[in-house]
């Protein structure tokens, strides 16, 4: 997809929907056809928008970007794990700073090293604040960045990191529980920090069905992210069944 701002687009997607629903594709899970074909059940199934990434790449992340983004016609958007994770074969990428840890190469180290391609490769960044919330159990993100996950318990800390990061310019919001996670984000803790923030907020990692994705939207949820439980579907029903649901 050529887009003047995927940002925008991302910002229109709920004034016509309760919420938008943005697919995970991790490349190091699949071999290339296998992303394709799902990356095809996605855009057939409604889904808004592909994010293509993970927190450990060992796979060739170039030449799926690359084929992804001619494929298909929703947004491609790129999900880094670090400056290395960058390509320019994507309609934007999610700079992102891991706002609830306190490792600073993950809040600007990552991040400086990133900007130069960002910008030779013209891709457009959208400021993400990051934050991981214990969904009980150790996940790749957390363990790769190093960082203790935010308490399931306290909202108060959750919200005041969210506030900030408002202050400090970004654009969206990501509550993440990590791929897998055995417990999504609270719906409490969604709530509390819509009541505080005016941006928009993901919320990904364990939400394995419907039900799920769409008492997080109830919450205040503005996208919603699946990754390993349609991955492991065979079919794009379980992604229509998705799609209705947050989308309503």
């Amino acid at each position: 997809m050529q887009s003047n701002s995927v940002l925008d687009y991302l910002l229109k997607i709920p004034t016509k929907y309760k919420a938008g629903y943005l697919v995970l594709i991790d490349p190091d899970r699949y071999e290339r056809d296998a992303c394709i074909r799902l990356a095809h059940q996605a855009e057939e199934a409604g889904v808004d928008a592909l994010l293509l990434g993970g927190s450990f790449l060992t796979g060739e992340l170039n030449p799926i970007a690359e084929v992804l983004h001619n494929e298909i016609s929703i947004p491609l958007i790129l999900f880094p794990g670090d400056a290395m994770h960058v390509s320019r074969h994507v309609d934007a990428i999610l700079y992102l700073s891991l706002i609830s840890g306190r490792n600073p190469n993950l809040l600007i180290g990552e991040q400086v090293k990133a900007a130069p391609l960002i910008q030779r490769y013209g891709i457009e960044a959208i400021p993400t604040g990051y934050m991981l919330i214990d969904g009980g159990c150790q996940t790749s993100v957390g363990f790769m960045s190093g960082t203790n996950p935010l308490p399931r318990d306290k909202f108060d800390l959750a919200w005041a990191h969210a506030l900030a990061a408002q202050y400090l310019g970004m654009k969206l919001i990501y509550l993440e529980a990590g791929s897998g996670a055995n417990l999504p984000v609270p719906n409490g803790m969604i709530s509390v920090i819509r009541e505080q923030i005016g941006l928009p907020i993901v919320v990904g990692g364990g939400i394995k069905t419907p039900e799920i994705a769409a008492a997080k939207v109830d919450a205040g949820a503005n996208f919603i992210v699946t990754g390993t439980i349609v991955e492991r579907g065979a079919d794009s029903s379980l992604m229509k069944a998705l799609t209705e649901a947050i989308h309503r």
